[in-house]
């Protein structure tokens, strides 16, 4: 392998890529979601800004990673010709910072509870009441620091290895293990009685059920869910080599990411329908809802302990990501130095993330602006940083970017008109669409 970092196949990146964006908000918050605003309805509409919205997006951070070649806080300078653009690249990279800071927190749970439901399938540990359980794990100072901690060392020992060694090989193991483990589950699901009643809420679109603020959540699930907005997937499009093609890429990932959200709603609607469980957010739907629902099944603690550790590599393949930008950003995507930037990194985000864990414990009545830290953090990603980096990264491509750039890294033949076609259409959503949406979702979840 050479001194730069470099996908050694395209395979490898597109399952990278969708290791990244299937993450906690494909599996976990997706179906809340839909449960909240109605079902088949939403998930319809979701589908439609996934494939309109998300994909030319996601292929905007592929064109700008591949074309420019370097670190993310590098690539807007350079390609726009102007060190000031790279401010969207620091924005980025700050937005992943803070995301893993308190994102660990929540594997640190899950490997927490991984260890509980083992414990409790070999009859060494009792599970009662599974909301007393999970207050007291959450709100455990000690249990929550060292989770958080077990869980950054975790992704240290991945990207410390490197693109090909670490992330490559880790998504290719855990990619498909996720999908076989997803289909055991839903095979599961499906067979229990009144199943198909959750099925079809699931997937039948009620219409008199989609509200104005359904689409709006819609909408932002649709960007959120592919880790767009803060470089990701911008980073990882730099290790590609010239001849892999990007808007297949690009369509590979948005199906992957649209196939595990379906299948998260497969796995758990027609459950909930059968057991007579009603749909929680947050915490509560796969540490206290999930373990009551499988505790009614057949064989349903080995059930719980597939699904938990389908969840922890969804976490993962999502967390290594946030932690390989910036080793990136400092390292300039060279190997040397790999290690000890990634130890330093990784420590720096476990400390910036110790008021997140301690938001359920000791620091639990330290509200700011009428919220947790963790809750805070949050906020200040999902409603701040991330739409943010989508407008840049619309405005930037649509504006700044040279066309024969783009046009040269889509494979864009002039003398195909369909092609030609395609990409201004590409161009017109990034310069007018686009930026528009964007702010409707940033201004409505302020209204």
């Amino acid at each position: 392998m050479s001194e730069n970092s470099k996908w050694s196949s395209k395979v490898g990146f597109i399952l990278a890529s969708a290791g990244s964006a299937i993450g906690l908000g494909a599996v976990w918050k997706f179906p809340y979601m839909t449960a909240a605003n109605g079902g088949g309805g939403f998930l319809l509409v979701f589908l439609i800004f996934t494939l309109l919205i998300g994909l030319p997006l996601l292929l905007a951070e592929f064109v700008l990673g591949r074309g420019a070649g370097v670190s993310a806080i590098r690539t807007f300078g350079k390609l726009g010709k102007n060190k000031n653009y790279n401010i969207i690249g620091y924005i980025g990279g700050f937005a992943l910072f803070i995301l893993l800071s308190f994102y660990s927190v929540i594997g640190g749970w899950i490997l927490v509870y991984l260890g509980i439901s083992i414990a409790d399938a070999l009859g060494l540990h009792a599970t009662g009441d599974h909301a007393a359980l999970f207050t007291s794990v959450i709100s455990n100072t000690w249990i929550a620091l060292g989770a958080q901690a077990l869980f950054i060392l975790l992704n240290i020992l991945i990207v410390s290895r490197g693109v090909q060694k670490g992330i490559e090989k880790g998504s290719k193991i855990m990619m498909p293990l996720l999908f076989i483990i997803f289909l055991v589950i839903i095979a599961r699901s499906l067979t229990l009685p009144n199943a198909m009643a959750g099925v079809t809420y699931f997937l039948k679109p009620d219409f008199s059920k989609i509200t104005s603020s359904g689409i709006l959540f819609a909408l932002g699930q649709s960007f959120f869910a592919l880790s767009i907005g803060v470089t990701a997937m911008l980073t990882y499009a730099s290790y590609l080599d010239r001849r892999t093609n990007l808007v297949q890429s690009g369509i590979s990932v948005v199906l992957m990411n649209i196939a595990v959200s379906i299948m998260a709603g497969l796995a758990i609607f027609p459950a909930m329908s059968s057991f007579g469980m009603e749909s929680e957010g947050g915490p509560s739907l796969l540490f206290t809802v999930l373990p009551q629902l499988f505790n009614n099944m057949a064989f349903g603690k080995i059930f719980y302990i597939l699904f938990l550790i389908l969840f922890l590599f969804a976490t993962i393949t999502s967390s290594v990501v946030m932690l390989e930008i910036n080793v990136g950003n400092i390292t300039n995507q060279k190997n040397t130095n790999r290690t000890k930037f990634s130890i330093i990194i990784g420590i720096l985000t476990f400390i910036v993330g110790i008021p997140s864990a301690l938001s359920y414990g000791s620091l639990s009545d330290t509200l700011i602006f009428g919220k947790t830290v963790f809750d805070l953090m949050d906020f200040l990603v999902s409603n701040i940083l991330m739409p943010l980096g989508c407008l840049a990264l619309s405005i930037f491509t649509g504006y700044v970017l040279d066309k024969k750039v783009a046009q040269e890294q889509l494979h864009i033949n002039e003398n195909n008109k369909s092609s030609l076609v395609l990409f201004k259409t590409w161009l017109f959503l990034l310069r007018y669409i686009l930026p528009v949406i964007i702010l409707i979702v940033c201004l409505a979840q302020f209204l």
